[in-house]
């Protein structure tokens, strides 16, 4: 192998794929144990990355705000630059990316075939769209471009001391004590193809509420505090309160003290697995590239409940079917995927 002093990896794109690409900085730092390596993101991802311990750098691209325009994202290439990286790793390929790269004069730059990538000197085909394998593996794939051949299916997110005592201080005000048993509900997602029935979480949580002594947390987004709100209302409001807008960090410590995450299709599941929290999946859509065979939680505790009807094609969020792929996942599947998990808990 060649010799890199400086790593940058990029992965500009969505949080779970940040989380889902944390176990390559681990595998390139064993291959370099002595280079300065980097990781580039956009803002609402990096928190992922802070403390990660096998990383000396975060840089934070931001593509919406204060870098949209191109002289902006000229004068981050310029400051990227001076930073004198050897090798780009590009696990997510877009034409910004690419560009930014090139501009920056990283003499090797790697990824993959598609958007300006005639500007990268190495590429393999971009085949995630057939879902032939989990996203972690496709990210393992660009590796083999520089002769590291391992993998890992150990996602990383450290959380702080601070962290944890934000959170059990913030659940304390809410009335969970530290004593207390309780399951996280993500009712919420970014896209409606991904959105299981409001009263199937609302019929779970209350046969959970009886199975069981615990408590609920439901979280969301701020977007989405209606959803939470329109189930809340449902349930007993001394055993379920909703906390909205948590940082990364803060969602990640959640985790942590929780028994089990229940949620559809989306960043939290893999928050959730990378601080060995098990989770019960919600998956839809019928397009390979987004199912749960490339997305799904990564461990062998977790749970993904997955009933897709024979769409051809799917439609994903323009779906003309009804969603019945969500529909066709009743509340007592759910229901029992989580008392099994609780019950294996318990042993």
């Amino acid at each position: 192998m060649e010799n890199y002093n400086k790593i940058l990896i990029v992965r500009t794109d969505r949080i779970g794929d940040v989380v889902l690409s944390t176990p390559v900085i681990r595998v390139i730092r064993e291959a370099y144990p002595q280079s300065w390596l980097a990781f580039m993101a956009r803002p609402y991802a990096a928190d992922i990355l802070i403390d990660n311990p096998y990383l000396n750098e975060v840089i934070i691209y931001d593509k919406y705000h204060k870098h949209k325009n191109w002289y902006a994202s000229f004068k981050f290439a310029q400051e990227l630059k001076d930073k004198q990286f050897d090798l780009a790793i590009i696990l997510h390929p877009t034409n910004r990316v690419h560009i930014i790269t090139y501009l920056a004069g990283i003499p090797q730059r790697i990824g993959y075939k598609k958007n300006f990538s005639f500007l990268l000197r190495k590429k393999i085909k971009d085949e995630k769209a057939a879902g032939l394998k989990h996203e972690s593996e496709y990210n393992f794939d660009i590796l083999k471009l520089i002769g590291i051949n391992s993998e890992s299916k150990e996602t990383l997110i450290n959380v702080s001391k601070e962290d944890i005592e934000f959170l059990s201080n913030l659940l304390l005000r809410k009335g969970v004590k530290e004593k207390d048993k309780f399951i996280v509900i993500h009712p919420a997602a970014s896209c409606s193809s991904k959105i299981w029935l409001k009263e199937n979480f609302i019929r779970t949580a209350k046969q959970l509420l009886n199975s069981f002594k615990i408590k609920i947390i439901l979280i969301c987004a701020k977007e989405h505090i209606n959803i939470c709100r329109e189930i809340s209302k449902e349930l007993p409001c001394e055993r379920v309160f909703i906390l909205e807008n948590l940082k990364l960090k803060e969602l990640a410590a959640l985790f942590k003290k929780a028994s089990l995450l229940i949620s559809n299709d989306s960043g939290p599941v893999h928050i959730a697995v990378a601080v060995a929290c098990p989770v019960v999946a919600i998956f839809g859509r019928n397009q390979p590239g987004l199912s749960p065979r490339r997305w799904g939680p990564l461990d062998d505790k977790s749970i993904i409940l997955h009933r897709p009807e024979n769409c051809q094609p799917c439609l994903a969020h323009n779906c003309q079917n009804d969603y019945k792929c969500l529909k066709n996942i009743k509340a007592e599947d759910v229901i029992s995927a989580a008392e099994k998990i609780f019950k294996n808990i318990s042993h």
